[in-house]
């Protein structure tokens, strides 16, 4: 049997959200050159949230595109690659943007790595920045979030769920074991 904990709920995960928003609004003086790539697939909905969390607290309207990073996953063969498509949207010429990826949960960094190698095989950015919802340890690689919703240590074993509407019809962060 999978035991579930419930480490944020609805309201927790808003707040965290609106507290990154801010944290990227003054870590870039302002809106007006960031562009924001969520991870598919949960990393679009939290970067809508930002999206829309930036408009109403800045008045701008950033890029919001999206990254599917299958084709840059180091943990498949490139006979496998041959067999799947893999979709990016760039909204605008990222090559002057401050690029903040966007996805759910932060575990080892490869799905951070590759989704920079899906960036710079498209254009190279002015800067990169990383924004997680969770941040649970246990890297493989040295990358870091530069915004982060909150930090749960967990063990190797233990698994972080997100659960946002679009996916999932509720919202909620669970630890499951």
């Amino acid at each position: 049997m999978v035991r579930k904990t419930q480490i944020m709920d609805e309201p927790a995960v808003r707040r965290a959200l609106v507290r990154i928003t801010h944290e990227i609004i003054e870590r870039n003086d302002g809106a007006g050159e960031i562009c924001l790539l969520g991870v598919k697939t949960r990393g679009v909905p939290l970067a809508s949230i930002i999206h829309d969390n930036i408009q109403k607290f800045e008045g701008v309207d950033v890029p919001l595109g999206y990254l599917d990073i299958t084709l840059h996953r180091d943990d498949l063969s490139e006979s496998e690659k041959q067999n799947i498509t893999a979709e990016c949207h760039f909204p605008c010429d990222v090559r002057e943007k401050t690029v903040i990826i966007v996805d759910d949960v932060l575990y080892t960094g490869r799905t951070s790595r590759a989704a920079l190698d899906a960036v710079f095989d498209h254009a190279r950015p002015k800067a990169v920045q990383l924004a997680a919802l969770i941040d649970r340890g246990h890297r493989e690689l040295p990358i870091r979030p530069d915004y982060v919703g909150k930090n749960v240590p967990t063990s190797k074993s233990e698994k972080i769920t997100v659960l946002l509407p679009d996916t999932d019809g509720e919202v909620g962060v669970y630890i499951c074991e």
